[in-house]
């Protein structure tokens, strides 16, 4: 990739095409896909389960308890996901699941001893793999970092909305009903 404007593609005159060494979503999806498959091999070879047992396990242990569709506002996976994700972690004993006192048809997981146990096999990975990650930053940088995807973060909801409205505006008559994409990976 080479060296151009300090501006994202958004804000150049660009030609019809979008600029990949400019377009910003891009780069999350090349980052997030690089390192998710990454630790998915290492935990899946090391431990027995994949990335997004690994991001239950992270919930769990952070929340003590969470159903199916907060784990998946959360992670950013359709819930269907995340409850075969829950089936197949109570079958293999680091979860158990109980019914939400709140809603007698939703049930809530709770990390078991096993989960906590492998969880904390894993994050010794995980946190040597986020410091290799970071190593080509400064302290200050990692900071600066940490509060501007914070912020993306939290702006998600406006990109959608800004994205319905275009879409609705520009494609009514044309637009074919699909199946909802998740936006926290399916940026491109």
């Amino acid at each position: 990739m080479t060296k151009k404007s300090a501006l994202p593609t958004s804000a150049i005159n660009a030609p019809a095409a979008i600029d990949l060494d400019r377009y910003i979503p891009a780069y999350f999806t090349w980052i997030a896909n690089k390192l998710s498959r990454g630790a998915s091999q290492h935990y899946l070879n090391t431990f027995g389960v994949g990335i997004e047992t690994w991001r239950c396990l992270v919930l769990l242990a952070q929340d003590g308890s969470m159903s199916a569709q907060y784990a998946s506002r959360v992670i950013g996976m359709d819930k269907g996901s995340i409850s075969r994700c829950f089936k197949s972690m109570q079958e293999a004993g680091l979860i158990r699941t109980k019914l939400d006192p709140n809603d007698g048809r939703a049930r809530i997981a709770v990390l078991t001893a096993k989960g906590r146990a492998l969880h904390d096999q894993i994050r010794g990975v995980a946190l040597e793999r986020e410091r290799a990650f970071l190593s080509v930053l400064q302290p200050k940088e990692i900071e600066a970092l940490l509060g501007l995807l914070h912020r993306l973060h939290e702006n998600l909801p406006s990109v959608e909305t800004v994205t319905q409205a275009y879409v609705s505006s520009n494609f009514s008559s044309t637009a074919k009903p699909r199946r909802s994409l998740n936006s926290d990976t399916d940026l491109l």
